[in-house]
């Protein structure tokens, strides 16, 4: 078992098919296997043994599929990381993983530096076209380093409503069940397909649902390194795609971009839908426009993502996130106990896609998973049809734009700053993005500073999406009897 095994298995039945895309660029599956073959021999060449972590900060470009698979081929374990990420971060996710080599795209390059100097790994730069002169030397590693199906084949760093990142072990059967049912349940994938690849490919949804759903299926995988409306309707147009997936901000965005009408997307035929709520309106809004069936899904990082969907078969039910995927169960409960169809309580998933343990983190794994059962701390309910429903978090967890920000991260931040006594940071309503980050903050007797100096403060220490848009200072926030902050009771002032 090798997650890999999809790339020499579609480069021996479409050796001269487009497996990547980028602008005017292809890349054939012929010369994707030979590439990671060469990665894999590279990572061998630099002491690379089956288990050893190697980190990835690129965004979406061939190199990342080359990085990624060659890792796998290696039988080494994958560390995506958001190419946004500053040093601190950079530091915390090869320190905790004990990755001792990240390949960093040229245009994060300082912070890679910064970060893997702080814990002795090496950075490695990788800039456009220049990966090739890199493994020129190499000596490929043709065969497949064989691994066992509950080894972990990529961790996936999440974080938590306390502490810090913690990294969801993904084991290669997870990620590669996972992904044959994409492929063929949900999308129906031949060769002849084209997949939007705008997602992320740093996370979950984007590499089940589009790199490893399009290698193992022959398919091609045209790249957008950032989403933009109109870049990606000129993508769809000239690439001619097929199947598109997306975080509800991408549908909203797309179908409300002047001269949208003026592209040809007649070719896309499904579309999936997942990462936050995708509101009723933009997908009837979307499916109208684009005349194509839109199917919101449900899943986590600790499930590969992959939960639950609607299906091309039934059609979508607007608002759910569909049935469970063949293989995975789910339960509502409430205190252990399961309730009654239609009742509200917390999601609870079991199956070949739930994560193997969080790495290095007994305690939290124990907590999260009991009984076989991965606790999501989503709130949901379950109809009389057995589809699902999100109803609510029970995590304090904020969705900006399909990421996940988590508040206790960025409040960490604003306490090292020396005028700050309280803050809050909170989830407010926002049309574009479904939720933009706030933070209240009270400061300490006698300090000064800005609302402005406090949200540049931050956005220097932690990724672009994490960072407080909208700042406030107050004289007070709402505390219980313990002194804990009532974040529900604060009321956010009207900011612009």
């Amino acid at each position: 078992m090798n997650l890999a095994h999809h790339v020499p298995d579609s480069a021996r039945a479409h050796p001269d098919r487009p497996a990547l895309r980028i602008e005017d660029t292809a890349v054939s599956y012929r010369a994707l296997d030979r590439s990671t073959a060469r990665m894999a021999g590279l990572l061998r060449d630099r002491g690379v043994k089956p288990g050893d972590r190697v980190a990835l900060m690129l965004p979406n470009v061939p190199e990342f599929a080359v990085v990624y698979y060659g890792v796998l081929r290696a039988g080494g374990t994958v560390v995506p990381m958001n190419p946004l990420l500053k040093s601190r971060e950079v530091a915390y996710y090869l320190g905790d993983s004990g990755a001792r080599l990240l390949f960093a795209w040229h245009d994060f390059a300082d912070e890679a530096h910064a970060g893997a100097r702080q814990t002795d790994a090496e950075a490695v730069v990788v800039r456009p076209g220049a990966l090739d002169e890199l493994l020129e030397p190499a000596s490929p590693l043709d065969e497949l380093t064989e691994r066992h199906d509950d080894d972990t084949a990529v961790i996936l760093y999440t974080s938590g409503t306390t502490g810090r990142p913690k990294g969801a072990e993904l084991t290669h059967a997870n990620l590669a069940r996972n992904c044959d049912i994409v492929a063929g349940e949900l999308f129906r994938l031949t060769a002849d397909d084209v997949i939007f690849g705008g997602l992320p490919l740093f996370h979950a949804f984007g590499q089940t649902c589009t790199l490893n759903a399009a290698v193992a299926s022959g398919a091609c995988l045209t790249l957008l390194p950032r989403f933009d409306a109109a870049q990606a309707l000129g993508i769809l147009d000239a690439h001619g795609v097929t199947v598109f997936a997306g975080v509800p901000t991408v549908y909203s965005r797309l179908v409300r971009q002047p001269g949208r009408e003026s592209h040809d997307v007649s070719r896309l035929r499904v579309c999936l839908a997942g990462g936050a709520e995708l509101p009723v309106q933009v997908l009837y809004d979307f499916q109208a426009a684009f005349d194509c069936v839109v199917l919101e899904g449900y899943g986590l990082s600790e499930t590969s993502p992959v939960v639950s969907a609607n299906t091309l078969r039934a059609g979508p039910r607007p608002g759910s996130v569909g049935t469970p995927i063949p293989g995975v169960r789910v339960r509502v409960v409430e205190q252990g106990a399961e309730v009654p169809r239609g009742e509200t309580g917390e999601i609870a998933v079991r199956g070949h896609n739930v994560m193997k343990r969080y790495w290095q983190r007994p305690e939290e794994t124990a907590a999260t998973i009991r009984d076989g059962w991965l606790y999501t701390g989503d709130l949901g309910r379950v109809d009389q049809d057995g589809y699902l429903w999100i109803v609510g978090r029970k995590k304090d967890v904020i969705i900006r734009g399909g990421y996940n920000v988590y508040p206790r991260e960025v409040e960490d931040v604003l306490y090292e700053h020396p005028a700050v006594a309280d803050a809050a940071v909170i989830g407010l309503p926002d049309p574009d993005l479904g939720e933009e980050v706030g933070a209240a903050v009270v400061l300490r007797p006698g300090a000064r500073t800005t609302a402005e100096e406090l949200r540049a403060y931050v956005k220097g220490q932690v990724a672009a999406y994490k960072y407080p848009r909208k700042v406030w200072i107050a004289d007070t926030l709402p505390k219980g009897p313990t002194g804990k902050i009532l974040k529900k009771e604060i009321v956010p002032p009207a900011i612009r």
